[in-house]
């Protein structure tokens, strides 16, 4: 049974009042509150353990080196990794995106010439580090264009697609427009038609879809844990591990090691390659938690408890004269993003919410490239998780509604 009374009440942020108002949190796609049950593991970590892992012999440091490494586990069957060492620990999406582009720009995997392909629904995180790549290296970037519902034109990749295509790089879900991309259309046409490695971008993904990494055959998978739950500074990269294998690791130090002189060092295996320094691993063992949740409410319920709020929301605000959805013919996912005719600046419609104690995002959601295809400075942006109801919907079309009377 889907209580939705019963989630919201595990997460304790939802009590307080903003403004003198009820909070209404429309923000997830920017980072989904905390239930409890993480809460807490992230605190029993420091008030019961805190102690660095692997390294210890004591047994603070063995406890937690334990409960980290079941993190790892719960992450691989959350995404059917087929090991757990082809799960590595990352800050979030954006570091794990530039540790592939860096470490394979120094494996010699890139050269003059060749050729990366991203998508123009990208996060700047999915398109900078690309760009960095490119720079060093002389490699070209290509970009798979869009319609005027956001839907990506996959022409593109039959007529770009071939031997010198050496990366592709694309996001599951736009954060900006919540749109869907037809992730598997786009890996079974790069792997017919080229031999470049997929990369996937699943940080607006993971909080709603059940994923399958084998099922789909990327070569790597990125998320960010604070977008499912779990805390900030959180993230996973997922490799296949003959991939992995080949590559230079991304940061040097500690833990990274399998032997260190002054004439040569020689690195560990996997994971730890990739793993230097000290971990954050009171937030890595908090994901494990965060997987727990979502698993235990069920990952199919919170995907069918966001669409019912996703279509209700996009019915009441089409209902308000002047208003425009982005990709509103799109298959989407947990967000509704849109303009109103005649108001110029998306955050003074914004700010009106925020004195009403609704939480939403403004501005251009780093996808400058989006908003300027649509031809907006910014859009306002109301992205939904498994605590939030269709009463808080009708809060968010009266406020916009507000708003507009204020502002015209």
């Amino acid at each position: 049974m889907f209580d939705i009374k019963e989630i919201r009440s595990q997460f304790p942020i939802l009590n307080q009042q903003v403004n003198g108002k009820p909070l209404i949190y429309l923000d997830n796609a920017a980072s989904s509150q905390k239930p409890i049950s993480v809460l807490e593991t992230w605190q029993k970590y420091y008030e019961e353990i805190n102690a660095n892992v692997h390294r210890g012999i004591h047994t603070l440091s063995q406890l937690a080196t334990e409960e980290m490494e079941n993190s790892r586990k719960k992450v691989q069957h959350f995404i059917n990794a087929k090991h757990d060492y082809e799960v590595i620990f990352t800050r979030g999406t954006t570091e794990g995106i530039n540790l592939i582009a860096y470490s394979l720009g120094n494996s010699n995997f890139i050269k003059k010439d060749d050729e990366i392909i991203i998508s123009y629904l990208e996060h700047h995180s999915n398109i900078v580090p690309w760009q960095m790549l490119c720079e060093r290296t002389g490699a070209k970037l290509k970009v798979i264009p869009i319609d005027e519902n956001g839907i990506l034109q996959l022409d593109f990749l039959d007529q770009n697609l071939s031997e010198k295509t050496k990366i592709v790089s694309v996001n599951q879900v736009s954060n900006a427009l919540g749109v869907i991309n037809p992730i598997e259309e786009i890996i079974a046409k790069v792997r017919k038609l080229s031999s470049a490695l997929m990369v996937v971008d699943g940080a607006q993904s993971v909080p709603h879809f059940e994923i399958d990494v084998q099922k789909l055959d990327c070569d790597f998978f990125v998320f960010s844990g604070h977008k499912m739950y779990a805390p900030m500074g959180v993230g996973i990269l997922y490799g296949k591990e003959e991939i992995l294998e080949k590559m230079q690791p991304f940061h040097g130090g500690g833990e990274m090691i399998a032997t260190c002189s002054f004439d040569k060092t020689t690195y560990a295996g996997l994971p730890f390659k990739f793993e230097a320094g000290t971990p954050n691993v009171g937030g890595n063992i908090a994901l494990g938690a965060a997987v727990n949740f979502m698993k235990k409410v069920g990952v199919q319920n919170i995907r069918n408890h966001e669409n019912t709020l996703l279509e209700y929301a996009q019915k009441k605000l089409l209902e308000i004269d002047g208003l425009k959805i982005y990709g509103e013919k799109a298959k989407r996912a947990g967000v509704v993003s849109f303009n109103l005719e005649g108001v110029g600046i998306a955050s003074d419609v914004g700010m009106i919410l925020d004195k009403l104690g609704i939480a939403v995002r403004t501005g251009h959601h780093c996808t400058q490239p989006i908003m300027d295809f649509f031809n907006v400075a910014g859009t306002v942006r109301a992205s939904f998780a498994v605590f939030n109801t269709l009463e808080e919907i009708d809060a968010l079309a009266e406020g916009v509604k507000k708003a507009q009377r204020m502002l015209m």
